[in-house]
């Protein structure tokens, strides 16, 4: 399933494409960086301390806005300047350094808005959260900035680099027109955002419950019902979180349980985030217009990997036949293993697939998730991550004990070379569901790093995740799934902590959006090779038992059980979010969806189903741009393919995708630093192979 062959990008019909992305951009060696060189000064030093958490009321706000009058008078002195006084120290870099001082400010304030179990700050986190927005989007709309920036001469590649990116943002922001449609540009793009966050406001306040019988929740473990609090009709209290979700909708054996559970999940803030969304969907389409885009995916893609619209959309439509055909395949086995159950089924339901999945988990490979949970612990799981992650890539992970946070639950590891024991970044990871938490899976880069003043500031990245709690006594026990969510999200967090990028705007994940998710599904591969499972395990009563190798085994083969479906759903997004904003008009986003998914999946959709209210991603920066996990999925396979030319423990490739890809930010464009990592161009085969369809099609299909 992994060969080691090379891809042949040349003969799938897009090759040229391949080449001409990665011909475009600067490339400087992957060299080692120096250690940072100290000592440094108390700015620098306070920069390098773990960033505060614990505020009152009003800290929030009064911090934030003083954060904007210091990056504001800065540019007033940047935009004041003479054209004899005007150097690229005090021009470009200042630029540079001011917005990064900001951001590294005002990111660890917006955070509260998704993580501070306090109302009121999360409410001001969230209101620093659309002030960062606005105030970014204010300050890439100034002309007198703009003016004073594009004139700076580089005197390096690294600089160029800077230039080009920065100036590149003002443009995409409307600097290349006259004064008044700027102004438009810029009131529609702070409407925008405000909604933006407003939509994930209400999903992280959402407090959707249902009650369900000990009957209705047949299927469950005795452990997972007692996890439900009890009212006094005996009933219990489901959330629609996602613990709950999956546990309902993977263990319930009431067909009208898992329907309810379904049905709450995807209507979660329906009437008003259905609105938000098509209102955001408008105003898209507005800008572009206003910057002369035909659609907002035009103006989206632009300047990213895949190039163009056309190019992103003859990529899914080569996936999307031989995809729905092998769903369809997949879906008749289902309906057999349902039919075991129920003699009398006919069809599949859409809340029928988690269970079935595990059904035919149960029956076919003997095991179920519960009793495979039981191996994997958190804390042993981030051990055996850790150890995997440092060996690969020559760090180390140390846990910082009493270190302040804001939740009890939230653990700080600090990250040190290997090589000289120097600390070069910091990890926090908050695990676990909470009330007013952001309720998906995220990692998110709160400070970025970047030199300045003879050292480099330390990057700081916050995994905000939601496993299953502790409960009745046990830890915190993963699923595979969730183990592969994990690796997913440190994948993200190593891309940021690794960086060593000069600039803070250019540092860790501040890439191309459709090649920001290659480290993360790179490093999910590892989650499903046997021997990485085993030297994560040990069974939570005796964490000495690692699970059996015939039980690894068989949750590696799991994993083809699921990956069908998984890959139809990523496309069924993708081709959903590109028919929101490749067009132009009204968009009912219900109906698309409903469309969408039955087009791709071959399963009947239930109206009832309002699947776009909760569809964070766009509303979260992916919006024109869900299409790239696919788009990256092809480039991670091909990482993973070079490690399993030697091993996929192999510390040398390890580094080598250190220093050329993780440490580089960008500093290059990603199909630059990827090549160079490769030492040749991609192809799709990997991806192919991965979902099991066939590689051969007509027409275009390589990123």
């Amino acid at each position: 399933m992994f060969a080691s062959s090379l891809r042949r990008s040349a003969a799938l019909g897009m090759g040229a494409l391949v080449l001409a992305v990665l011909a475009c951009g600067c490339l400087q060696p992957a060299t080692k960086p120096a250690s940072p060189a100290g000592p440094p000064n108390e700015s620098v030093r306070r920069r390098n301390e773990p960033f505060r958490s614990n505020y009152t009321a009003g800290d929030l706000t009064r911090l934030s806005e003083t954060a904007a009058a210091r990056a504001n008078a800065s540019f007033a002195e940047i935009a004041a300047l003479t054209p004899g006084e005007r150097s690229i120290e005090s021009t470009l870099l200042r630029f540079e350094e001011t917005v990064a001082d900001y951001r590294n400010t005002v990111q660890p304030l917006a955070l509260m808005g998704d993580v501070c179990p306090d109302p009121v700050i999360a409410t001001e986190g969230i209101a620093c959260m659309e002030a960062k927005g606005a105030f970014l989007t204010a300050t890439y709309s100034r002309r007198d900035l703009y003016d004073a920036v594009r004139g700076a001469v580089p005197r390096t590649p690294d600089e160029e680099r800077l230039l080009g990116v920065t100036v590149r943002a003002f443009e995409k922001n409307g600097l290349l027109l006259p004064d008044e449609p700027l102004a438009r540009v810029k009131a529609l793009k702070d409407e925008l955002n405000r909604i933006e966050v407003q939509f994930q406001a209400n999903l992280n306040n959402d407090s959707t419950t249902l009650e369900f019988t000990p009957e209705e929740l047949e299927g469950l473990s005795a452990s997972t019902i007692a996890s439900f609090p009890e009212t006094p009709n005996k009933t219990r209290v489901v959330s629609t979180r996602y613990p709950d979700y999956a546990a309902v909708m993977m263990g319930a054996t009431r067909g009208e349980t898992r329907k309810a559970m379904y049905i709450a999940f995807n209507n979660r803030q329906a009437e008003e985030n259905t609105r938000l969304l098509q209102e955001a969907i408008a105003l898209r389409q507005e800008i572009a217009r206003e910057l002369g885009y035909g659609t907002w995916a035009d103006y989206r893609i632009e300047g990213r990997m895949a190039g163009n619209t056309s190019s992103v959309l003859a990529f899914l439509s080569s996936l999307q036949a031989p995809l729905l055909e092998k769903n369809r395949a997949h879906t008749r086995e289902l309906l057999e293993v349902k039919r075991s159950l129920d003699p009398g089924a006919d069809q599949v339901e859409s809340w029928d697939i988690l269970y079935l999945i595990e059904q035919t988990k149960r029956h076919r490979l003997s095991f179920d998730e519960e009793q495979v949970r039981e191996y994997f612990p958190m804390d042993r799981v981030l051990d055996g991550l850790f150890r995997l992650t440092g060996s690969l890539f020559g760090v180390r992970f140390e846990e910082v004990k009493g270190a302040p946070a804001w939740s009890p639950d939230v653990r700080l590891f600090l990250v040190r070379n290997e090589s000289d024991d120097a600390p070069i970044g910091r990890l926090y990871l908050d695990p676990y569901p909470r009330e007013g938490k952001y309720g998906h899976f995220a990692a998110e880069n709160v400070v970025l790093g970047h030199e300045r003043d003879g050292v480099y500031v330390m990057p700081v990245a916050v995994i905000v995740a939601n496993f299953r709690a502790p409960e009745n006594g046990k830890p915190s026990l993963l699923a595979p799934d969730e183990i592969e969510t994990l690796f997913h999200e440190t994948g993200h967090a190593l891309h940021m902590l690794l960086s060593r990028a000069p600039y803070a705007t250019l540092s860790g994940a501040e890439c191309e959006w459709d090649f920001f998710e290659t480290p993360s599904q790179a490093l999910e591969e590892w989650a499903w090779e046997p021997e990485v499972l085993a030297s994560l395990s040990g069974h939570y009563a005796n964490t000495s038992e690692p699970i059996p190798v015939d039980l690894a085994e068989r949750v590696v083969e799991s994993r083809r059980i699921d990956l069908t479906p998984s890959y139809a759903r990523l496309l069924a997004n993708s081709l959903q979010d590109m028919r929101y904003h490749a067009t132009n008009g009204p968009v009912d986003v219900t109906s698309v969806w409903h469309r969408t998914y039955e087009e791709v999946t071959g399963l009947t959709s239930l109206s009832e189903d309002h699947q776009p209210a909760t569809f964070v991603h766009m509303m979260g920066g992916y919006d024109a741009g869900y299409f790239g996990y696919l788009w990256s999925k092809v480039y991670a396979l091909e990482i993973v393919d070079e490690f399993r030319r030697t091993e996929m423990s192999d510390r040398a490739t390890g580094m080598r995708l250190r220093y050329a890809i993780l440490e580089r930010g960008n500093m290059a464009d990603g199909g630059l630093l990827l090549q160079e990592f490769l030492g040749r161009a991609p192809g799709v085969d990997g991806l192919f192979e991965q979902i099991g369809i066939d590689p051969v099609l007509e027409g275009p299909r390589s990123p």
